[in-house]
């Protein structure tokens, strides 16, 4: 099977993750921070070599501002619900997940907060001009996605940065695409909190994902419990990141999040050069193609393309590369409102999603398979 859905979960994953996994099974297996014995301490060091991997990866200087959850939506609805207050104004865009989608348009639903959903423009972004001038005074979040993994353009999120640290707003980053491939700095970019998954561009296992929080900035927990620390009280810890990692921690996909992070550390510059020349090349390709329409007018700057076929849904196409041993995603995206602005939403896009593993000859395969697809459907 060719693998072209890298921006659903990155695979291969590198066989050094593999054994980590296997390894954290076989040879830790106690829980972490949960005793004093060797092999919890053990576990303990290896969650805390994690933390400092990807404090490392994120050019953050404190490895406890970097805070585990179950995935990269976990960590989105900590932010979210742990910094809105009812009453407060969020801004978002339409190139947003339904993990940041969801927890925002519940909230407004039950009357608590008002929402502004920004529409991108011509180039596929939301400008930082669009995102001042949605500020009310009761604006509390700005939350941008980096890149969409719909159509794979990048915000310029310093300039939104920027915009949300001169009104004193606070400023989410959901680096679900992005980080692994592009430079993820928050005290660069200027955010405030940053979500992240484990098992896409850090190459790591299912399961995992996390959440940085800048200093000082305090959420209200929305999941309570076991922390290992100040067991004498029956109230959460403050201290960061017990404070919002109740219950035992995933070891194993941390174990696995920790290689997978230094392995991404040593290569993050080959790894983005290598995915935009291959989507580059995909996304110039389809250009040619009678029948074959692109979801952008410029070619994305992480690996994901999506296109439609004329005469097909996407869902089609994908069965039909299915077929043909070619892993796409059709379908929404789990993004309906980028796809609601692009006019795509009854039909969706097929998605081709290149990764750290991807090959020319991949890209070609796809290319000729769609070039046969497209002259089917005339």
């Amino acid at each position: 099977m060719i693998y072209l859905d890298n921006a659903a979960t990155s695979f291969p994953k590198p066989p050094q993750v593999i054994r980590a996994v296997a390894g954290a099974m076989e040879k830790i297996g106690a829980n972490p921070g949960r005793a004093g014995h060797r092999m919890s301490l053990a576990a303990g060091r290896v969650v805390w070599h994690c933390r400092e991997e990807i404090a490392q990866l994120l050019d953050v200087p404190n490895p406890e501002d970097i805070v585990f959850g179950f995935n990269c939506t976990d960590s989105l609805n900590l932010a979210i619900r742990g910094c809105v207050r009812p009453g407060d104004h969020v801004i978002t865009t339409m190139l947003e997940h339904n993990s940041v989608l969801r927890p925002i348009n519940g909230m407004v639903n039950r009357g608590l907060i008002t929402w502004s959903l920004l529409a991108p423009g011509e180039g596929g972004v939301v400008t930082a001009e669009q995102v001042e001038r949605a500020i009310r005074p009761e604006t509390r979040l700005i939350v941008i996605n980096h890149a969409s993994n719909v159509i794979g353009l990048a915000q310029p999120v310093k300039e939104i940065g920027a915009v949300a640290r001169k009104h004193g707003i606070i400023f989410l980053l959901d680096a679900a695409q992005s980080l692994g491939v592009l430079p993820v700095h928050p005290l660069d970019i200027g955010a405030d909190m940053v979500a992240f998954p484990g098992h896409k561009g850090l190459l790591g296992p299912f399961g995992t994902g996390g959440l940085y929080i800048r200093p000082g900035l305090e959420l209200v927990p929305f999941r309570e419990g076991g922390t290992g620390s100040s067991s004498e009280s029956m109230l959460q810890p403050s201290e960061l990141p017990e404070a919002y990692e109740s219950g035992t921690l995933n070891l194993v996909g941390i174990a696995g999040l920790m290689v997978g992070t230094r392995i991404v550390r040593a290569r993050r510059e080959e790894i983005q050069a290598r995915e935009k020349e291959l989507s580059d090349r995909l996304w110039n390709e389809l250009q040619d193609i009678n029948g074959i329409c692109t979801l952008t007018t410029r070619a994305p700057d992480v690996g994901v393309v999506s296109f439609n076929v004329t005469g097909y849904s996407s869902g089609e196409v994908a069965t039909k590369l299915d077929r043909a041993n070619i892993a796409v995603r059709g379908g929404l995206h789990c993004a309906p409102a980028i796809h609601t602005h692009l006019g795509t939403l009854d039909r969706g896009a097929a998605r081709a999603s290149v990764g750290h593993a991807s090959t020319d000859a991949d890209v070609d395969a796809l290319i000729s398979e769609v070039k046969r697809i497209a002259r089917e459907s005339m």
